[in-house]
């Protein structure tokens, strides 16, 4: 048999004897208690304190000559062990423990979220009865003449928007153009549930920006802008809205910051043509349908962007964008003032070059082989700029102020950035032959969309 040199395990559940002490006589084994298996864990917690403690305890009793721990006092440690226990434990109770878990995150987005609201576009919806009392209901400027016809509001789409300043009792939200673009009517819904009429202030479609106005009433935050020329590839991003609606409020969502000043190209119109080169912020923080016009924060709680799309491509994940904050700025502050971004304008209807037939740009055009890239110009406005400059159709505008122009996109990019009534220099082929003039740029009359046709 082999030899057992545990000295917590007696087969026989005889006492541990201590050999320093005095032989004393045995005693009738008394009747084992049945424990719960809360008591049995502490037992087994408390022997395995012992048995840790006794290390230090060994060390102490070999420099002092003092005896060991005896069994009635290991059995006493115990049993107050367990006495401890039973006097803290409530017979069939559910304990439930509360925790207080707060983050650099949450943190964040406390000082912000109650700025962030959904944006509800409202269009009219005409319901027309027949003779039995059915509904017919067609939408916005198809409305019947009928008497029997009735207009009401619906629910087109739903984006974000963020409160940004407040000024006496008008509090003001910046939200994307294309969340409101269309609205017969505009509803705010805060933070907290409550609903309110938005009025426009303005609207600018090329960066899609557009600027509404609530009573300040039902404000409580106010978002505070930061500079999105210090940002750093790699910092914390996140993004605050409402994807898919209204009902998933004031969600957030956490990535980084992706990538810095991308340049992706937009089709403002819908005519399957790049109209515009958007500068973005690039995250991978998650923005979903919804998230349009909501914020994009950094650490310290600052907007640093407006969410305004994302790349939607079932090989593509993590792929949102933001218009820069200095760059909102920048615009929100005209749309307050103006209603509209007010830009220059030349008077062009015009044409990527590319989609113009190889045969029409060699026979008509006469333009030079080396020659693929430039804008077409269909028609020239009367009492325009381009017409006091000398342009006309079949002119292939090729460069702006010594730039080349590559496509419309390009030169529309080119041509905003100048003041309203400068004088630029454009470069342009006609008949085969290179030629320049010195336009003086007009004030655009309309930001609108609709005004895509005429630079």
């Amino acid at each position: 048999m082999s030899q057992n040199n545990d000295p917590f395990n007696n087969q026989n559940d005889e006492p541990i004897k201590n050999p320093n002490e005095p032989h004393k006589p045995h005693k009738p084994e008394k009747k084992a208690r049945k424990m719960t298996p809360l008591q049995s864990g502490l037992i087994g917690g408390a022997i395995a304190t012992l048995l840790v403690g006794g290390v230090g305890y060994a060390v102490t009793s070999s420099a002092d000559n003092e005896t060991s721990i005896s069994t009635e006092e290991v059995q006493s440690m115990i049993d107050s062990a367990v006495s401890s226990a039973q006097a803290g434990e409530t017979s069939g109770s559910v304990q439930s423990t509360s925790l207080d878990v707060t983050t650099d995150v949450s943190e964040t987005v406390a000082k912000v979220q109650d700025s962030v609201v959904s944006v509800v576009n409202m269009t009219e919806s005409v319901s027309t009865y027949d003779l039995f009392g059915f509904t017919s209901p067609t939408q916005g400027s198809e409305s019947s003449s009928s008497e029997d016809a009735s207009t009401e509001l619906e629910t087109s789409s739903e984006g974000s928007g963020v409160v940004y300043k407040v000024d006496g009792d008008t509090a003001y939200v910046v939200t994307n153009n294309h969340v409101i673009d269309g609205a017969d009517a505009i509803n705010i819904i805060m933070a907290d549930g409550t609903q309110v009429e938005a009025e426009l202030v303005g609207t600018d479609p090329w960066t899609d920006l557009a600027v509404l106005k609530i009573s300040s009433d039902v404000v409580s935050t106010v978002a505070e802008f930061g500079d999105s020329d210090s940002l750093t590839v790699g910092e914390p991003a996140i993004a605050i809205g409402s994807p898919l609606g209204s009902d998933y409020a004031t969600t957030v969502t956490q990535g980084i910051i992706s990538g810095l000043n991308r340049s992706v190209s937009v089709d403002i119109d819908g005519d399957s043509t790049y109209d515009w080169v958007a500068n973005v912020i690039q995250t991978d923080a998650a923005i979903n349908p919804g998230n349009s016009g909501g914020a994009l924060l950094n650490a310290a709680g600052q907007v640093i962007g407006i969410n305004s799309m994302k790349v939607s491509d079932s090989s593509v994940e993590g792929m949102g964008f933001a218009i820069p904050a200095n760059d909102v700025q920048t615009i929100i502050a005209e749309l307050e003032a103006n209603g509209q971004v007010i830009r220059p304008e030349l008077g062009v209807s015009m044409v990527d070059l590319n989609r113009v037939s190889l045969e029409y740009q060699s026979q008509t055009l006469k333009l030079p082989t080396d020659v693929t890239e430039g804008v077409y110009i269909a028609e020239v406005a009367v009492g325009s700029a381009a017409e006091a400059a000398g342009l006309q159709a079949d002119d292939v505008i090729v460069g702006f102020n010594g730039e080349p122009v590559t496509d419309s996109a390009s030169f529309r990019q080119a041509l905003y950035s100048q003041e309203p009534t400068a004088s630029v220099e454009i470069s342009y082929f006609r008949n085969g032959e290179l030629q320049e003039t010195t336009v003086q740029l007009q004030v655009q009359e309309s930001s609108s969309a609709a005004s895509t046709v005429t630079e």
